[in-house]
């Protein structure tokens, strides 16, 4: 082969190695696709619990979840005559076993309204709610199939009605907590991820190393949406989890002004906010 044809195949080899990496590649976290998601639950009306907005988005994420291929059920227990419906997504089996878990109720009043007219409405939940199942969701769609390791994607219900009478907070996963058999090696909340202008600290009652091994993943990555120092102790779904000895994690921005208010709508969440949350946590999961 003469200097000439040696040179064009060089290059035609390098063009072919560039075009056909020799391992596929798994696919990315899908923001814009999350966010849709997002709407899509807003769109339903306010997740309340006992609404026909409630009924469809568990009947949605059961199907969203058997479609990807993961067995999916609820389990139901029973706050005064209200229902509470926890929905579970399992892929894989063994060890490690992790749970990943966000709520998906909607709180019956926006007390925090800055409009006192307002403050008896249903709050729309996007941020609050509505942005962790996102997330969880498109993680269901881009996990591998093979991946090593026994997931679990929790979607809990009741979280978000506490200081009403009658309810508290968290009682959907302090119910899934109490029947959980076994010992998973590590659970991971996401509440309030979708703030376009989002900055999660450390939360305070979270596992420090479990928290550092997320905030270490994301650093790596460039998601300077999380912040390396301590944020608020809050009592949100990780606490049931904390209180069995188990390794779990709050990630959450709760500074976001539209906190139980009428004003916690699409508009104020952000496709690459949910990117950040959802990437990070894939890479932690896949380990690459």
């Amino acid at each position: 082969m003469n200097t000439k044809k040696a040179a064009l195949a060089a290059t035609l080899a390098l063009a072919l190695a560039s075009a056909c990496p020799a391992a596929p590649q798994t696919a990315g976290f899908d923001g814009k696709r999350a966010w849709a998601d997002v709407k899509y639950q807003v769109d339903l009306g306010p997740r309340t619990i006992g609404s026909v907005a409630h009924q469809r988005l568990v009947d949605w994420l059961l199907v969203s979840l058997k479609r990807e291929g993961w067995s999916a059920s609820v389990e139901e227990s029973v706050h005064g005559r209200a229902k509470i419906r926890n929905v579970v997504g399992k892929r894989g089996r063994g060890t490690p076993w992790i749970i990943l878990g966000a709520h998906f109720d909607s709180r019956f009043i926006a007390d925090h309204d800055p409009d006192p007219a307002k403050r008896n409405q249903p709050v729309p939940g996007a941020n609050d709610g509505a942005s962790g199942v996102a997330v969880l969701l498109e993680l269901a769609r881009v996990l591998p199939k093979d991946l090593e390791k026994q997931i679990w994607l929790v979607f809990l219900d009741a979280e978000d009605n506490g200081d009403i009478p009658g309810w508290d907070w968290i009682l959907g996963s302090r119910a899934f907590a109490a029947r959980l058999e076994g010992k998973p090696d590590a659970v991971v909340i996401v509440d309030m991820i979708g703030d376009a202008d989002l900055n999660i600290l450390r939360e305070g009652y979270s596992d420090p190393g479990l928290t550092d091994e997320i905030w270490k993943t994301a650093a790596r990555l460039g998601f300077r949406q999380f912040i390396d120092r301590p944020g608020y102790d809050i009592i949100d779904d990780h606490v049931p989890f904390l209180q069995k000895g188990l390794r779990a994690v709050d990630i959450i921005d709760f500074d976001y002004p539209y906190w139980h208010t009428t004003a916690d709508t699409p508009d104020k969440v952000s496709a690459e906010s949910l990117r950040a949350v959802g990437e990070t946590l894939r890479v932690w999961l896949v380990g690459r």
